[in-house]
C-alpha cells in the first residue's frame, strides 16, 4: 500500500484547512487507511458518472420541477443515508458467509470496523446539516440566521464533497475486498431506482425521460462495475467470490531511481572519451607522458645539429 494504517486524516489537517470545507471533506471521507486504486481508468470513469448525475440531478429539480429545494434534497438525502445504513451491512454480511468458506473472518474485523465507522460518520454529517436547515428556517433572530447560514453553507460543501468522495470508495469497502465497491454500489443503485419505477415518481418527466432518466444511474453504474471488477479479475486475480487472503500479491508502485544512481548495465564500465581535456590522456601535448612529443627533446631523430649534437 502506498497509504498505511495510522491516524483517521493521515496528518494531512492543519487549522487552517478547516477554512476549507472540501479539504476537510477530502482528509476526512477519504481516511489514510483506504487502500490506493489500481486502475485509475476506473476511477475516472466513476468521477464522470457521479459529476453526470449530479448535474442531471439538478437540472430535473430546476428546471422541470419549478426550483431548488434545499429542503427536498435533504430529504431525498435522508432517505438515500436509511437505505445505505440498512443495505451496505445486509449485502457485507452477505458476502461474509461466502468468504467464510475459504478463510477466516478475524483478520477482517478492522477494515470493516474502519468502514462501518465511515458511513455513520457520513449519515451523521448528512442528519446534522438537515438539523442545521430546519434549525436555522424555524428562528427569526437575524443575528442566528446570520451565523446558521455561514455554518449550513460550510456543512452543504463538506457533505456535497464527502459525498463525491464516498461514492467513489464506497465507504472504504475496498479495504474488506477490492470488489466490494462494485457490488454495493450496483446493489445500492437498483434499490433506490426501483421504488420509483414502482411509485410512478417520475420527476416531472414524460413516461419515456422519466424511465430513462431513473434507470440511467443504476445501468451505467452496473456497467462500470462490471467492467471494474472484470479488470479486477484478468489484471491481477481478484475474485469477488473469494475471500481476501487467497488474493494473489498486487504490484506495489515502482519506487523512484535515486538522485546520481547509475544506470545501464552495471558491468559495463562508464562511457566516455578518453581522450577529453583534462581527463589525463598520457599523449596530451606538455603533460611529460609521450617521450616523442614535441617540445619535450625526448625524439631520437629529431635532424642532426653539428653545432650541438647534444641540444642546448
Amino acid at each position: 500500500m502506498a497509504r498505511t494504517i495510522g491516524r483517521w486524516t493521515g496528518g494531512t489537517l492543519t487549522a487552517r484547512s478547516f477554512l476549507k470545507p472540501h479539504k476537510v471533506a477530502e482528509a476526512v471521507f477519504h481516511p489514510a487507511w483506504i487502500p490506493p486504486s489500481l486502475d485509475p481508468a476506473i476511477d475516472r470513469l466513476k468521477r464522470i458518472r457521479v459529476i453526470a448525475g449530479a448535474v442531471a440531478s439538478i437540472g430535473v429539480y430546476t428546471v422541470l420541477e419549478g426550483g431548488f429545494d434545499v429542503t427536498e434534497l435533504l430529504e431525498n438525502a435522508l432517505t438515500a443515508s436509511a437505505v445505505l445504513l440498512f443495505l451496505t451491512p445486509v449485502t457485507v454480511g452477505v458476502m461474509l458467509l461466502v468468504w467464510r468458506r475459504t478463510g477466516t473472518l478475524r483478520q477482517l474485523r478492522t477494515p470493516l470496523l474502519n468502514s462501518l465507522a465511515l458511513l455513520l460518520l457520513f449519515i451523521g454529517s448528512v442528519v446534522a446539516l438537515a438539523l442545521l436547515v430546519q434549525t436555522t428556517n424555524a428562528t427569526h433572530s437575524p443575528l442566528v440566521i446570520i451565523a446558521g447560514g455561514a455554518a449550513m453553507m460550510w456543512m452543504l460543501v463538506f457533505v456535497a464533497r464527502g459525498a463525491f468522495r464516498v461514492t467513489g470508495n464506497f465507504f472504504g469497502t475496498g479495504a474488506v475486498h477490492r470488489c466490494l465497491p462494485a457490488l454495493l454500489s450496483t446493489v445500492t443503485s437498483w434499490l433506490v431506482a426501483v421504488p420509483d419505477l414502482v411509485t410512478g415518481d417520475l420527476h416531472g418527466l414524460g413516461l419515456t425521460l422519466g424511465v430513462v432518466f431513473i434507470l440511467g444511474a443504476p445501468v451505467t453504474v452496473t456497467a462500470i462495475a462490471l467492467l471494474e471488477t472484470g479488470r479486477l479479475r484478468r489484471r491481477y486475480g481478484i475474485r469477488l467470490g473469494a475471500h481476501p487472503a487467497g488474493h494473489p500479491p498486487v504490484p506495489g508502485p515502482v519506487p523512484p531511481m535515486p538522485p546520481g544512481a547509475p544506470t545501464g548495465h552495471p558491468y559495463v564500465p562508464p562511457q566516455g572519451n578518453p581522450y577529453a581535456p583534462g581527463t589525463g590522456s598520457p599523449y596530451a601535448p606538455g603533460t611529460g607522458g609521450s617521450p616523442y612529443a614535441p617540445g619535450t627533446g625526448g625524439n631520437p631523430y629529431a635532424p642532426y645539429n653539428p653545432q650541438a649534437p647534444y641540444g642546448p
